[in-house]
């Protein structure tokens, strides 16, 4: 009794000991594989800092693959909407009470129809205005993408994430030219939108809106892609929306090439996404067309191939490098054509080129016509800006152009806008200058010139606050006789007139009262 006794207590010190050999061994194991995943995740954190979006983008996806399947039968966007609402937040800004009673900054005029735009507010004791929008978190440490509408002037950027938590964010990058803006919060491991591949759009297909609009919670709404390379003047502030023509743009630096959708966006959805069925994010939504200020059936993306590269350049140099063709053209349609004497009705009829710009360099000529770029065909002049607006100063392309009646191509190294301006003798462009002014003009109709006494002339219908006609006090409706020295009666003769001297303006005309003036300021 004894000796089994003691065989039994032999075998329990022999448990005893396997157990504490086998607890030792999971520890390692456990703190091996702690050290493995620390060390993996230091060395992902610093092999993501210099790469691109979409490089970062491959990396995240690369060990969680994102299939989302899409319908062949009835219509389902519920993995689409699962997928990608958590990554789209609600932006809230704060301003100063005085940037509220200007109205938030030279753009606040032509943001009327755009969907984060502000209040204004005369009351001093009230409080601190506020705005908001919408915005697609890129990267899982917190880089978000918005519209620069969105943020601009905000002396608070708060970011509300679908879990309810509020971060605060500040401004990474922003560019008026396509009314983009890059802004950045704390955080890791954040949920995450992937991009798509916005080329290859096409009209007619699924898309999904996903945003904060009006007053409400994450929304999405579904339509489908009406049209793309869309320009409807709306990121120009000196430009007329009323009497904007898409066929002849006025001169401006925005690149406006829209893709065109009718899922249901309103005010707020400003900076959200525009996501096809496979959950891939195509777009920034940000603007809408409408007389009442909320959805009328058509509302406007940025591709999000262009935004890919500003937020790129915003990340590698603090800046938007834009690579220039140099040229200004006419886009061609029936009407034009018959004004030019040609028998081509699709393309872009070089009006002159930049002195040692890339197309004069590469030597194209005034009345050529470009008719592709890179092999592919060029219609629209949003068709070449939107290519041209993804890259940079250094690279290379090729156009082709029709020249008495035969098709030459020329590769073009794209200058930036610096070098634009050194080869001009660092005087700023006419384009430049016309921006500048803040002001649109349009020919006088013959009640005016009668009024007046007048032959000729041009009135003005729009006036950008804190420009220069703003800052003379030239309001909208005043008439300009002269620029330069130079008589005109269209917008095309303003802007051959600036060309005579790149360093002053000067303008004679007659403010709506009557009175007869006479300005020069610098062109700068």
């Amino acid at each position: 009794m004894v000796l089994f006794l003691k065989l039994d207590l032999n075998k329990l010190y022999n448990m005893k000991d396997n157990m504490k050999k086998l607890g030792f061994t999971l520890l390692t194991a456990f703190v091996g594989g702690a050290v493995a995943i620390g060390a993996y995740k230091l060395l992902e954190d610093n092999s993501l800092s210099g790469l691109s979006l979409d490089e970062r983008q491959k990396v995240y996806f690369a060990n969680n693959p994102y299939n989302i399947e899409t319908s062949t039968g009835a219509v389902d966007f519920t993995q689409a909407a699962a997928a990608v609402s958590p990554g789209v937040v609600h932006v809230r800004t704060t301003y100063s009470r005085t940037m509220a009673r200007q109205g938030g900054g030279d753009q606040s005029d032509m943001f009327e129809d755009f969907f984060g735009r502000r209040p204004r507010q005369s009351n001093p004791n009230a409080p601190a205005p506020m705005g908001k929008g919408s915005g697609v978190i890129v990267t899982q440490d917190g880089y978000i993408m918005t519209n620069n509408h969105v943020v601009e002037n905000a002396e608070k950027i708060e970011v509300i994430l679908t879990d309810k938590r509020i971060l605060q964010a500040k401004v990474i990058g922003r560019d008026p030219n396509t009314d983009l803006a890059l802004i950045k919060i704390e955080g890791s491991n954040l949920p995450i939108v992937k991009l798509g591949n916005s080329d290859q759009v096409k009209v007619g297909e699924w898309v999904l809106a996903v945003g904060y609009p009006l007053t409400l919670e994450s929304t999405v709404t579904a339509g489908i892609v009406s049209a793309k390379s869309r320009q409807i003047g709306i990121l120009a502030p000196e430009i007329d929306r009323d009497t904007y023509d898409p066929a002849n743009p006025p001169t401006n630096s925005s690149i406006e090439s829209f893709i065109q959708t009718d899922a249901v966006i309103n005010r707020g959805n400003s900076g959200g996404a525009l996501v096809n069925v496979n959950g891939e994010l195509i777009g920034i939504n940000s603007a809408i067309a409408s007389q009442s200020g909320s959805y009328e059936g058509y509302g406007f993306a940025i591709p999000i191939n262009l935004a890919k590269k500003v937020m790129d350049d915003f990340l590698k140099y603090g800046e938007v490098k834009r690579g220039y063709v140099g040229v200004t053209f006419k886009e061609l349609n029936s009407d034009v054509a018959k004004e030019l004497n040609t028998n081509e009705i699709n393309g872009l009829y070089v009006n002159s080129t930049t002195p040692n710009g890339a197309a004069a360099a590469a030597g194209i000529k005034e009345g050529d016509i470009i008719k592709k770029l890179n092999g592919v065909d060029v219609i629209t002049s949003s068709d070449l800006q939107e290519k041209i607006g993804t890259m940079r100063p250094g690279d290379k392309v090729q156009l082709t152009v029709l020249r008495s009646g035969t098709l030459k191509s020329y590769n073009l190294t794209l200058k930036g806008d610096e070098s634009v301006k050194i080869a001009l003798g660092n005087a700023p462009t006419a384009s430049e200058v016309a921006n500048n002014l803040g002001a649109t003009f349009i020919p006088l109709n013959d009640a005016t010139k009668k009024k007046f006494g007048l032959t000729s002339g041009v009135i003005v219908s729009a006036v950008t606050p804190g420009k220069i006609f703003d800052m003379y006090d030239m309001p909208k409706g005043t008439v300009i006789t002269s620029v330069n020295g130079k008589g005109v009666n269209n917008n095309d003769q303003v802007i051959a007139a600036l060309k005579q001297d790149a360093k002053m303006v000067s303008l004679q005309g007659i403010v709506p009262d009557g009175s007869r003036f006479r300005v020069t300021f610098p062109a700068k």
